[in-house]
């Protein structure tokens, strides 16, 4: 388990992460979201005591980092793919891991098969894409088979299939009972991988919740409605306090009421339906409700005509 108690973090006037509270709990995958600046690297980097926080502690059952026998062997790591020297192949690479942390060497062979990186572990790392440096960086994070695993955008750099093959990788973990801690911008993906969600926007906690609940707190959670009689149903539904919003001619959007009081109304008015279905709100829409007003670097909006066609009309 990974605990954070007032966790906070200073840079002069700045204040990165601010009072941080709340507990990363094992056998799920949490993930962690915000804004650019919103303090989710700065977190990580205190929790494996590559900061020092000015407030507060960052704890991993119960101990610091920095209190840790064997670091590598308790909580696996990666947050930057490409901080590897570039002359060293794969192999070497984890080896240098495993002989500072006593490791046994076959766990090296283990993990690159784990990876998929076993056919070009005699590659040097300076000559890897991306995606394989990801995969590298991801094996290092298992070499130690640890209770805990710290992930800062795993899925950077992978293609579809290495997509599909880190979230099965991460859920698989988490049902072994580990606790797995991943940021990432990409939404979908999030939502097809977390079980738990931390929200952060300006340093501070928004949000602390399964993704589920989450989800269904966002206001684009609504109901579609599609009936020849849709004006009399608009008035019943709106004096129900209701709001309805037009999408066809015969067609509605309805929030703020369940399915099945939308339903009791139309019966009650008389009114024939053709389709009642929910429809659910993506994560993408409820994270960007909940981080709305903590948005660092907010470019304006843009016209609706692209500027290069605009200038191409001067």
């Amino acid at each position: 388990m990974i605990t954070f108690h007032g966790l906070t973090k200073r840079y002069g006037d700045r204040i990165a992460v601010d009072g941080l509270t709340c507990e990363i709990a094992s056998g799920r995958v949490t993930g962690v979201l915000g804004p650019n600046g919103a303090g989710k690297s700065t977190t990580m980097r205190m929790l494996l005591g590559l900061d020092a926080p000015s407030a507060g502690r960052a704890l991993i059952d119960g101990r610091p980092y920095a209190a840790l026998r064997h670091p590598l062997r308790e909580v696996g790591a990666l947050l930057d793919a490409r901080a590897v020297h570039p002359g060293l192949t794969a192999r070497a690479h984890l080896l240098a891991l495993a002989r500072g942390n006593g490791i046994a060497a076959r766990r090296v062979e283990e993990v690159l098969e784990t990876v998929g990186l076993a056919r070009v572990a005699r590659r040097r790392v300076g000559t890897f894409s991306l995606g394989m440096s990801q995969r590298l960086g991801i094996a290092g994070a298992l070499l130690g088979d640890p209770r805990v695993l710290v992930l800062d955008e795993p899925v950077n750099g992978l293609d579809p299939d290495g997509v599909r093959w880190i979230r099965r990788l991460m859920r698989s973990l988490a049902g072994e009972g580990r606790a797995v801690l991943v940021s990432s911008h990409l939404m979908s993906e999030m939502q097809e991988t977390a079980d738990h969600l931390i929200v952060l926007g300006r340093g501070r906690l928004i949000a602390d919740a399964p993704l589920g609940e989450i989800i269904a707190r966002s206001t684009g959670n609504s109901v579609r409605v599609r009936t020849p009689r849709a004006a009399e149903l608009v008035t019943a539904l709106t004096g129900a306090g209701m709001q309805v919003r037009w999408t066809a001619p015969e067609e509605l959007r309805v929030t703020g009421a369940p399915i099945e009081r939308i339903g009791l109304l139309a019966h009650e008015a008389g009114v024939p339906l053709h389709e009642l279905s929910p429809r659910t709100a993506s994560l993408e829409h409820a994270y960007l409700e909940l981080t709305a007003s903590s948005v660092a670097y907010a470019a304006p909006t843009p016209d609706t005509v692209p500027a290069a066609e605009a200038w191409g009309r001067s």
